[in-house]
């Protein structure tokens, strides 16, 4: 099911603010627990199961992509628009995208860019400026574009791609892997242990809003009031760049787990139990020290009394591009070690994290 699963996910429409077709292929993927939705966008399984006298261990991945919103609409009929998330402009000229209107239909585009023919020197030389950027859809009036396509100020962006698996060489390619491996991760340890005899409590959070401030993740954190979180991402992969020593996230070679980042420093106890599990069961890990970036583990790690936290990411090449690859053995790495994990977990454990 995984596949099929990821790749609906990874095809889905899912800007920022913008979840709720993603909500839609996921609410149903978890048969026997309870779900429910919030205002911010996020969803939530299992919260009515809990019962007071465990702790309440939850698992975490954001449903948002990066994307696009529109900012305006041009006499010729393009559009300008604003980033949701980090995007390098260099990255964004040439590429297919979908709008969505206010009536729900998605409207095919694509992001301008200059022939060469036009272009000066000088132009050759400059990296694209993302204020400078429109988004053609073929029509050559601003009546067009409003009145024909229903297209209008706030409408929603994301990349169009195809999801693919080449099960020769067991990776995937499509687009929204950060983080869309994140949410059928969730979704795959919610049901591997749906019969299991737990310790603790276990709640799946699809955060929204990650991508531009790990919005949702601060109202999980409230409602929910875990005792410990594993959060799962979709990591950036260095492996196309890096040697086999110094790369930390190479597509193959397993789960990563995170010991810092810009937004959090990775709790020690949390890391060695999690580096103890990976090892007894023969899971392969990489672990990540990274001096940029974050994750919802960010605002996790701060809420409430302050939550242990553990952040799993999938290695995936071309991070925050229209295209991206990714490993099905790293995630299926990643969905073991939180199998493993949560079944050990008790509150005498997290308690002395």
């Amino acid at each position: 099911m995984s596949i099929k699963l990821i790749e609906k996910l990874s095809n889905g429409f899912g800007a920022p603010g913008f979840e709720d077709d993603i909500i839609d292929i996921l609410k149903d993927s978890v048969k026997n627990l309870s779900r429910e939705r919030d205002s911010i966008n996020n969803l939530y399984f299992g919260l009515e199961e809990r019962k007071f006298e465990k702790f309440t261990v939850a698992v975490d991945a954001h449903s948002d992509e990066v994307g696009f919103m529109v900012k305006e609409i041009c006499r010729n009929g393009s559009i300008k628009f604003l980033t949701l998330g980090g995007w390098v402009s260099g990255n964004i000229p040439c590429t297919q995208v979908q709008i969505k209107n206010s009536r729900g239909e998605y409207i095919r585009g694509v992001v301008t860019s200059k022939p060469p023919h036009f272009m000066t020197e000088e132009d050759r030389k400059k990296m694209p400026v993302i204020g400078d950027m429109t988004i053609d859809i073929g029509t050559s009036s601003y009546e067009e574009t409003i009145e024909i396509y229903g297209i209008d100020v706030g409408d929603p962006i994301v990349p169009e791609v195809n999801f693919s698996y080449d099960e020769k060489i067991n990776v995937m390619m499509g687009k929204a892997f950060d983080n869309r491996l994140g949410c059928a991760a969730v979704v795959d340890v919610l049901n591997r242990l749906e019969n299991s005899n737990l310790d603790v409590n276990l709640v799946g959070i699809i955060s929204s809003q990650e991508e531009t401030g790990a919005r949702g993740a601060k109202v999980a954190a409230q409602k929910v009031q875990p005792d410990f979180i594993i959060v799962f991402e979709g990591s950036p992969a260095d492996d196309t760049f890096k040697d086999e020593f110094s790369s930390k996230g190479a597509l193959g070679k397993g789960i990563q787990m995170r010991v810092v980042d810009s937004s959090m420093i990775s709790n020690p106890r949390v890391i060695k139990f999690a580096k103890d599990i990976a090892k007894k069961y023969n899971i392969d890990i990489q672990i990540i020290a990274r001096d940029g970036g974050g994750t919802n583990g960010g605002n996790y790690h701060t809420a409430n009394e302050g939550i242990p936290v553990l952040v799993l990411g999938v290695p995936t090449r071309y991070i925050h591009t229209p295209y991206a690859y990714a490993s099905f053995a790293d995630y299926n790495s990643g969905v073991n070690l939180a199998v493993e994990i949560i079944k050990e977990l008790n509150g005498e454990i997290i308690s002395k994290f």
